[in-house]
């Protein structure tokens, strides 16, 4: 039960959720999990799905708010024109 109670707890950074999510994908995939703790797997990876992409949005109001009104959409025919 331990191993169970520290995998709910949430990470500590992005890039252990992402660490932690990589290491549930290769598992799940490699069909070493039972039915059981393939469906826990499958919550906590819904979990760190959710904790990466809160994290992002974080970042990116961050950025938006430190360039301003300098922010722009990326688009690819900018870009193609500038090495022109």
């Amino acid at each position: 039960m331990s191993a169970k109670s520290a995998t709910e707890t949430a990470p500590a950074s992005f890039e252990d959720a992402m660490q932690e999510l990589e290491q549930l994908v290769v598992q799940m995939e490699a069909g070493e999990l039972p039915l059981e703790a393939s469906v826990a797997a499958y919550k906590r990876g819904s979990e760190l799905v959710k904790f990466c992409a809160a994290q992002l949005d974080k970042v990116d109001s961050q950025v938006k708010v430190l360039e301003g009104d300098m922010l722009k959409p990326f688009s690819a025919d900018q870009t193609a024109g500038e090495d022109d």
